[in-house]
């Protein structure tokens, strides 16, 4: 089914990948990261691209009416039989062939190739070579704010909505045949330092929202709208575990990259995403990474997948691995003599799928070496081809199935692209206001200067693992939908020059109001590209100063990055009246940001990760791993949950067109924890317990929220809360989020629903959860709230 017909889209991408590939040979560095990811991106390109328009599926009995007597090609048997006795007639190079992301057909059971690696981060990508669009089938596909930007609206019913469009268009474009039906994605792992160039792909530095992002994004993605529990609408995949947050910072890149990771951490901060990915959104596949813990590759580490993931969690779908981590395993961190010796640790640790094709190349002879039994391997096709089977790969002809109707008309709906603007606006995070100079009064702007040089942005809205967006609207067109706009760009994005900055000056000193678009794009901060710096790119600064000073209006400051910038300078600059984060907002960013600009949207965004001083990156190494704080090594500690240095702007942290108070918690002061007769604490003092002898033990806080202001607005209540201080645990943590909706001097309460052993639960320095006896703070706003829990 696949030949060498390739859109000439695509043959583009082929011929700067290439070109990429070669200039990385080029160099003749074996460090390089671009090595193994563009090699075998060029490499599925030339396979992967089919002669038609067409699905790929198993089972065609109205072709082949032979295939009838196959039981597993009858749905009318349930799953778990008809994989069985699929991976019965496989041979053993079959069954290989059968676990790569690009797989081998089996013409003789009426198997085609099937193309595993598809992306939907924010919008069906075709990062993966599995999916691409084409001018005259699927031209692109709506293209959400970047994961950072979603997750700042701390809405859980919008990632949910957003999966859901997603998801249909995935599924549309598989029956259009340019995608497949796993997408690998979100990405959860925590954004633990501001340099990180991936951080723009992930919800956040804080556990609780991350998981909870990752859990709704992916039952958007992964739920039926027919109810059905067992079958998927698409696969979606929790990555990169674990502990993976460094690219190529200086001069260590993600594949020599030895994570120390304390099982504390592991318990607290980098793991609970994942956990919460398999036990409360049912994900279909865990992706390991390319980084070693503790000087094991994630990959090959059987305490992490097999007992953990497979075990502990009970994964109920397959363990994928990075592109191309097992290779990488052997070639580049030499963690085996042989590739043979690679496949089978990464096998035997609970691997069932390798994005590359080690396992196809080397499975078998590891068998007949003795390394890995053949029983594993039947594993890792069995849960491998569960997942296909869940989602109807193996039913036949697509169009006859449940979501068979969709089609090109379901992907860019403009109900779609309406969600897109909705999402960015959300996410919009309002950092200063003095003196209320937002939002602007359409009626008295005549003439209004948009400088920057992301004032007329478009690729850079839209981030890493973009598609093709259905359309751009860029803050320039954004803005001038609302009144007459004149641009001056005043630099590029790395602005190493200040050639141009007397026009854009020019244009602000006649002009009624300034919306100054600065940032970063994927030249600053992208995969494989970490930051060593955080503050704004080049002379960036510069042009904002001088542009404020000659402005004779106010001046909108808005900030278009992935990650955190040192803006202090414009803090506290009066002549800077207003500063917005937009993040990476989308193809609809610019719309949206002008619905905020000119208050047709009330802000409600708050940061999902803390904004640090430049100093940060000169206390920092992003090689630590550890995120307590360590005063004699001079570390102040990661996120907000350890950091005891200043901020420029707190997690959390937003504000809006109105104000919003905080009257009357309501909590108990006391919380007594059941211990059965027996148990050493019923008849000695303790400091705490075990969280596993602790269940179903609830609170409820309620809070009384109010709208003081003349504009209707969502506002996001955070519940943080802070234990006592044992086993060096978090200064405060967030627990518990909601996002409420109020008219003009509407009031409402707010219930927070308390579970005392999975919220107030610390990890000791195994990582084992204890619950602390003693005073814990609540705090909502301004208002905290004392509760000590006792036995």
């Amino acid at each position: 089914m696949y030949v060498n017909h390739i859109s000439i889209f695509k043959s583009i991408r082929l011929i700067i990948l290439s070109s990429t590939l070669l200039m990385a040979f080029q160099t003749r560095s074996p460090h390089s990261p671009l090595l193994p990811i563009m090699l075998f991106i060029c490499l599925s390109f030339t396979t992967a691209v089919p002669t038609h328009y067409a699905p790929s599926y198993a089972c065609d009995t109205h072709k082949n009416p032979s295939l009838k007597k196959y039981a597993f090609c009858n749905t009318k048997l349930d799953i778990k039989t008809r994989v069985k006795d699929l991976v019965k007639r496989l041979t053993l190079q079959e069954k290989a062939g059968s676990i790569v992301s690009m797989t081998d057909s089996i013409p003789r059971l009426g198997i085609p190739s099937y193309g595993w690696w598809s992306e939907a981060l924010h919008g069906v990508s075709d990062t993966g070579p599995s999916t691409w669009f084409n001018a005259s089938v699927i031209p692109g596909a709506t293209s959400f704010p970047q994961v950072i930007l979603t997750a700042a609206s701390f809405n859980e019913s919008l990632f949910y909505s957003i999966g859901k469009v997603v998801s249909t268009e995935a599924r549309a474009m598989y029956n259009t045949g340019v995608a497949g039906l796993t997408f690998w994605s979100p990405n959860v792992n925590i954004f633990r330092d501001p340099r990180w160039g991936r951080g723009q792909e992930t919800p956040g530095e804080d556990p609780v929202l991350t998981s909870r992002y990752g859990s709704t994004y992916v039952r958007g993605l992964q739920e039926r709208e027919d109810g059905d529990k067992e079958r998927l609408k698409v696969g979606a995949c929790c990555k990169h575990y674990t502990a993976y947050d460094l690219d190529n910072w200086t001069s260590v890149d993600r594949f020599h990259f030895n994570a120390i990771v304390t099982k504390q951490d592991l318990e607290d901060t980098y793991n609970p995403p994942f956990k919460s990915c398999v036990l409360d959104g049912n994900v279909a596949s865990v992706m390991c990474s390319y980084n070693q813990v503790n000087g094991k590759p994630t990959c090959g580490d059987k305490e992490l997948l097999q007992d953990t993931v497979r075990g502990e969690w009970k994964l109920n779908g397959y363990i994928s691995s990075d592109c191309d981590s097992v290779e990488v395993m052997f070639r580049n961190q030499k963690y085996t003599k042989t590739p043979e010796e690679a496949t089978a640790d990464a096998l035997n640790a609970g691997l069932d799928l390798n994005c590359g094709d080690s396992l196809k190349k080397f499975s078998a002879s590891a068998v007949k070496k003795g390394l890995v039994k053949q029983s594993v391997v039947d594993r890792a096709v069995t849960n491998s081809f569960t997942t296909l089977m869940r989602l109807g790969f193996f039913d036949g002809n697509p169009s006859k199935q449940f979501y068979g109707k969709l089609g090109k008309k379901d992907v860019c709906a403009p109900a779609h692209q309406d969600l897109a603007r909705e999402a960015a606006r959300q996410g919009i995070v309002l950092l200063k206001n003095s003196v209320r100079s937002l939002p602007l009064r359409k009626h008295s702007i005549k003439s209004l200067a948009v400088i920057g040089p992301n004032a007329n942005a478009t690729r850079a809205m839209i981030g890493n693992y973009a598609g093709v967006p259905c359309k751009y609207t860029s803050p320039l067109k954004g803005l001038s939908d609302y009144v007459k706009t004149v641009y001056e760009e005043g630099c590029d994005v790395t602005c190493n020059s200040n050639a141009m900055f007397g026009k854009a000056k020019d244009a602000a000193a006649k002009a009624d109001a300034v919306v100054l678009v600065v940032g970063s794009d994927l030249s600053i901060e992208a995969e494989a590209h970490d930051r060593t710096k955080i503050y704004l790119p080049g002379q960036q600064n510069l042009l904002v100063s001088e542009v404020a000073k000659a402005a004779k209006g106010p001046v909108i400051l808005v900030i278009m990055s992935g990650g955190g910038m040192d803006v202090e300078f414009a803090k506290s600059d009066p002549k800077i009246t207003s500063i917005l984060w937009v993040g990476v907002p989308g193809q609809e960013g610019g719309g949206a940001l002008a619905d905020v600009v000119f208050g047709r949207h009330n802000p409600s965004g708050r940061l999902p990760m803390t904004w640090y001083p430049g100093s940060y990156t000169d206390l920092v190494p992003m090689t630590n791993t550890l995120m307590r704080p360590n005063p004699k090594m001079g570390l102040p500690g990661q996120t907000y949950r350890f950091y005891t240095g200043k901020t420029v702007f707190p997690f959390g942290f937003g504000l809006s067109y109105t104000s919003y108070v905080y009257k009357d918690i309501k909590a108990p002061k006391h919380v007594s924890i059941p211990l059965h007769r027996a148990h050493p604490c019923r008849s000695s003092k303790c400091n705490d317990i075990d969280a596993a002898v602790c269940h179903n033990l609830h609170f409820d806080v309620d809070v009384t929220v109010t709208n003081m202001g003349k504009k209707s607005g969502s506002h996001t209540v955070l519940l943080f809360s802070s234990p006592p201080m044992i086993y060096n645990a978090p200064q405060k943590e967030l627990i518990d989020f909601k996002k409420v909706w109020l008219a003009p001097w509407q009031r409402t309460v707010v219930r927070f629903r308390v579970d005392v052993c999975k919220s107030l639960s610390v990890a000791d320095e195994n990582g084992i959860r204890k619950v602390a006896l003693g005073p814990y703070v609540l705090q909502l706003g301004d208002l905290k709230h004392n509760v000590s829990l006792k036995v």
